[in-house]
């Protein structure tokens, strides 16, 4: 397994920052907010109850009828509790996904971009990804024709995560039918939507695969608490899926790490059934920030950007500088730009390599607006 490139670049960073250099970090998805009020006064007066008690390996009943409520509120699924799994952290629900529905030599189809920890975990449970290569002209979107000639009859399921993680880019309704359409010839092959930026989107809304009545049964739905909520460190995901593809995701959370951590459960039951107006501040600020840095960034010659429509990312292609010399350093990857970024500017960025493509990077604006005003200063004096 390749180390997760986002968690190598972010210790690559914490390193730099030790040796006492100003390193700005633009690397990880964690927004930069403070935990609301009302979640953490949640998670307190848990503590004061007394719960620690070994939780359900699959969630607190009470937390599976707020993850249920939120589907319907939210999404317009109907789930039963047998349908929901809670983990400890969305990653945990993809780990568990593909280690119960993949046999060794299965093929799963990788929209490119895609999350860095798709690909291994996949290959962790022998299974083969298969890359659908798309470019920025393209808004990182993958075509009906795409998948289509990406299907085997090895291919088992299609991952992808819209808003996507490092494109921020957004499936609409339309797009999801038209791929949904492609489907409905492979009845064997199942969705892993992951939707964990649900609520951070800055266009016409989000649209889950599983909405439609002749995907539900074959989709899974992925989501969580980290990005929406700023609760990354409290580390709770969960799944709506068929129930035997549930029941088998139990069986093994089961004997891997059992249930996930009881204070934080009880935080999120706070965090699901509040109104999403709760948490409007933050889509606003980075809404703000995403113009920020697209504006900064259209002042760099060379790079190449697109308005991503979700999400707090910008995934700029910078194919332009390959083969060129920068501070003496030869640029002939996407990796030796990032690198230069972090030496030279000392800005911390993920190659898309890691991605799936190997003409971008990826930026993080989930950071203040001091912060990113500086790292683009520093990278605009670095480029020209």
């Amino acid at each position: 397994m390749a180390t997760s490139a986002t968690l190598a670049m972010a210790a690559k960073a914490r390193e730099l920052k030790n040796e006492g250099k100003d390193i700005i970090g633009l690397s990880l998805g964690e927004p930069d907010f403070n935990i609301p009020d009302f979640i953490k006064e949640a998670a307190i007066k848990a503590v004061n109850d007394n719960v620690h008690a070994y939780p359900p390996v699959d969630g607190y009943a009470e937390l599976k009828k707020a993850i249920i409520t939120k589907f319907k509120r939210d999404n317009n699924l109907t789930y039963e509790p047998t349908q929901i799994v809670v983990s400890t952290g969305a990653k945990q629900s993809l780990a568990n996904i593909v280690m119960v529905m993949l046999n060794q030599g299965d093929e799963v189809i990788l929209p490119a971009p895609y999350w860095v920890s798709y690909s291994d975990l996949v290959k962790l449970a022998e299974g083969v990804p298969v890359e659908i290569p798309t470019t920025i002209d393209t808004n990182f979107k993958i075509t009906p024709q795409q998948l289509e000639a990406a299907i085997t009859p090895k291919t088992k399921l299609v991952m992808y995560s819209s808003p996507c993680n490092p494109s921020g880019s957004v499936y609409s309704k339309a797009e999801l039918r038209a791929l949904a359409d492609v489907l409905q010839k492979y009845p064997n092959i199942y969705v892993v939507s992951d939707e964990i930026y649900e609520h951070i989107n800055f266009g016409e809304g989000h649209f889950s695969m599983a909405q439609f009545e002749d995907m539900y049964d074959r989709t899974i739905v992925v989501n969580g608490v980290s990005k929406a909520f700023a609760m990354t460190g409290w580390r709770i995901g969960y799944m709506g899926a068929p129930a035997w593809i549930a029941r088998a995701c139990n069986k093994m959370q089961g004997q891997i790490t059992s249930g996930a951590n009881a204070i934080a459960q009880m935080a999120t039951i706070a965090a699901l059934e509040a109104s999403v107006s709760s948490i409007q501040y933050m889509v606003d600020a980075f809404k703000e920030r995403r113009k920020l840095v697209l504006d900064l960034l259209s002042e760099i010659p060379g790079l190449k950007n697109n308005a991503p429509e979700g999400a707090f990312y910008v995934f700029p292609d910078v194919s332009s500088f390959f083969g060129k010399t920068i501070k003496g350093k030869k640029i002939n990857t996407a990796e030796d730009f990032s690198l230069l970024l972090l030496e030279e500017a000392l800005v911390a960025t993920v190659s898309g390599e890691s991605f799936g493509d190997p003409n971008c990077i990826r930026i993080s604006y989930a950071a203040s607006e001091g912060e990113i005003r500086e790292a683009l200063k520093r990278i605009k004096k670095l480029l020209t």
